[in-house]
């Protein structure tokens, strides 16, 4: 007779594989539709590592391009790319259990289990209550946005072509996916042409936050309002760790990035570089104008990304936060990480370190295989291989000159930032069991 454990073991294994297999789905039936003729402006046929690349890049809401959303697309095309950052964004499993539910179907505890498991929800209790509510907030906030942003690209593409505008951009950057149409102003280009644009960049820069802090935060949120002792220590967490990696970055663009340009223009940049940074994918800055070190302190933020449970890909700000408290307590030589006068078990603690070196092992060897590869400079390269990992989206204008192989390597790394490294792991193995532990022996470190 199974034990619980072992149960459970397999149950959260099933659970992962449904989560990748679901996203392979997404992607694969996503790049064929991008093939058809009418995907295309040109009504040609796309070649397959093309569509396969923007499939990807937009199921894992990154937001690199081999071609550009605006001029190569038809509107079929663009609807298709949208339709996949949506269902990206809020997760497969998401649309399938209201798929399910709208169809009248009973949801078991099978597909309970598997929607706790890809939005990190606590526990299975509440979880339909919690999808409804996930569901009608990314609705309104999708619809609000892509009002507020209504007047600019009705003004500047006419009534009805600035609707499509509106709510592609607004869907783009509440899924933090960075994909724009404003390439028909020059191919490629972001949003760089918005960039004096004050009330735009205030309201893509509300959506980013607003999509990368994540469902369990809004849903903490919502409850208790501004009571911060209420909340629960991850919501804490998220939203001090946030605001910092807002603040501090901002404040270094601010003074070694953009101190040659107007006020208004400098705080502009310094504040939607340091925000869009983490998964989003827009500029509007020339971002291969940038110094090394800006580049640099952009890679981490890549790497580092949004929120657990959230539209955001990367580490995630409490994988970085839980590292950097337990480096903390063993400075200060305490026994256990603490927080907001709550202990975090160590169990957690362990699973940080082990994304951390995930993460990093990634980065670093793909960074330095399309460097060799192509022949670029690595800081570019890293650069590259960070924004496809942490699903971030921005690049310093390489990815359309590198390699098929190259591709390949960015097309694996999005699909592993956004799906999750551990839950790629967890789906192909099983899960240990044995109760038997091994002798203890201490090594020194440091």
């Amino acid at each position: 007779m199974k034990t619980k454990k072992t149960q459970n073991g397999i149950h959260n294994r099933n659970s992962f594989r449904v989560i990748s297999l679901g996203f392979l789905g997404l992607i694969l039936t996503g790049a064929l539709l991008l093939m058809l003729p009418i995907s295309s402006q040109d009504r040609t046929v796309t070649p397959f590592k093309d569509t396969l690349f923007t499939a990807i890049s937009a199921s894992c809401v990154t937001g690199l391009v081999v071609r550009d959303t605006a001029t190569h697309w038809s509107l079929f095309g663009q609807i298709v790319i949208l339709t996949m950052i949506q269902i990206g964004g809020m997760g497969v499993i998401t649309i399938g259990l209201l798929i399910t539910k709208l169809s009248g179907r009973k949801i078991g505890l099978w597909f309970r289990g598997m929607m706790q498991d890809s939005i990190s929800a606590p526990n299975v209790g509440g979880i339909l209550q919690l999808t409804k509510f996930i569901l009608k907030m990314t609705a309104a906030i999708e619809l609000t946005g892509a009002v507020l942003l209504y007047p600019v690209f009705c003004r500047e593409f006419g009534p009805v072509k600035g609707i499509w505008y509106s709510v592609f951009h607004s869907v783009s950057a509440f899924c933090n996916a960075g994909f724009d149409l404003m390439g028909v102003r020059e191919p490629f280009s972001s949003l760089t042409s918005l960039g004096g644009n004050a009330y735009v960049n205030i309201v893509l820069m509300l959506l980013i936050i607003t999509g990368g802090i994540g469902f369990l935060t809004w849903d903490d949120l919502v409850q208790h309002k501004l009571n911060f002792k209420k909340y629960r220590l991850q919501t804490k967490v998220v939203i001090v760790a946030s605001a910092l990696l807002i603040l501090l970055p901002a404040v270094f663009f601010f003074f070694a990035e953009y101190s040659g340009e107007p006020m208004k223009e400098r705080i502009l940049h310094s504040l939607f570089q340091s925000v869009t940074a983490r998964t989003a994918g827009f500029n509007t800055a020339d971002l291969s104008a940038m110094s090394e070190s800006g580049a640099m302190l952009m890679t981490v933020l890549m790497l580092i990304g949004g929120c657990s449970g959230s539209t955001a890909g990367g580490m995630k700000i409490t994988t970085i936060s839980v590292l950097f408290l337990a480096a903390l307590s063993v400075f200060r030589r305490k026994n256990d990480v603490e927080c907001f006068n709550r202990r975090i078990h160590a169990d957690t603690v362990r699973t940080a370190g082990a994304i951390l070196f995930m993460y990093m092992t990634l980065f670093l060897s793909t960074g330095i295989a399309v460097s060799m590869i192509d022949s670029l400079p690595l800081v570019s390269c890293l650069f590259e291989t960070g924004s496809a990992l942490g699903t971030a989206g921005l690049t310093l204008g390489i990815t359309t000159s590198l390699s098929l192989p190259s591709h390949i390597i960015l097309m694996m790394l999005m699909f592993a930032g956004r799906v999750g490294g551990l839950t790629l792991i967890y789906a192909a193995f099983a899960l240990n069991t044995e109760a038997s532990r091994l002798p203890q022996e201490k090594i020194t470190v440091g």
